[in-house]
């Protein structure tokens, strides 16, 4: 209960006064590319009603983190925003999930997360909500999934794939990077007060090497 009352406070004290950036990473689908494999065999298709969810149960002992993740992840499930995607593990568990979002959902977008993401193009589909449950952590499988994932975004026919992610969080940045993904955007979000301001900044390709950007202070 610590915990969750830490992370009650910080979510306040975020929404407070707070400076936060993000990566907007793009991968263009039109480019071939070969992804990374993960060290288990996954096959990616849409999530089945008779799926096993378990993973996302709020079970007693998890840390505020974790809780909140997987509350964010039924969340997500409940909206009925694009289609969520699973990676499928041998043993026939979702051992991955993400979204693909298309740019016909603008205005729910819009309406569920805010000014978060710029409006899509109609040529442009955002993957959100990746996760991967803790029994198949360090399995090298965000990498190999989102690779698949990314590439049924042309089902709704987008050539560009576009997904955000904090900028400090340099493990999730690199396993978009193995999945083809580039930077292209910094998107800085300011609190004060409980208002959110959103500025979305273009990365220039003098800006990054090997495909991370160079910080900025």
């Amino acid at each position: 209960m610590a915990g969750e009352a830490a992370k009650a406070w910080w979510a306040v004290a975020y929404r407070m006064y707070s400076d936060s950036t993000s990566l907007g990473m793009r991968r263009d689908l039109a480019v071939p590319f070969t992804g990374p494999s993960a060290k288990i065999p996954i096959t990616v298709r849409p999530l089945a009603a008779a799926d096993d969810l378990s993973a996302l149960a709020p079970a007693p002992g998890l840390d505020a983190d974790e809780r909140l993740w997987r509350l964010a992840q039924l969340r997500l499930l409940q909206s009925g925003l694009g289609v969520c995607y699973v990676a499928i593990a041998p043993e026939g568990k979702p051992c991955y999930m993400q979204w693909v979002m298309p740019s016909s959902e603008n205005a729910r977008l819009k309406a569920f997360f805010g000014n978060l993401y710029p409006k899509l193009s109609p040529d442009e589909a955002l993957l959100e909500g990746a996760y991967t449950p803790a029994a198949y952590r360090g399995m090298g499988i965000m990498g190999a999934a989102m690779t698949l994932v990314a590439e049924r975004a042309a089902d709704v026919g987008a050539r560009w794939v576009i997904t955000f992610v904090e900028e400090q969080n340099q493990g999730s940045v690199k396993g978009c990077i193995r999945a083809g993904f580039t930077p292209y955007l910094r998107r800085r979000e300011r609190f004060r007060w409980f208002y959110r301001d959103v500025r979305f900044d273009p990365i220039l390709p003098s800006e990054t090497t090997l495909g991370t950007p160079h910080s900025k202070t």
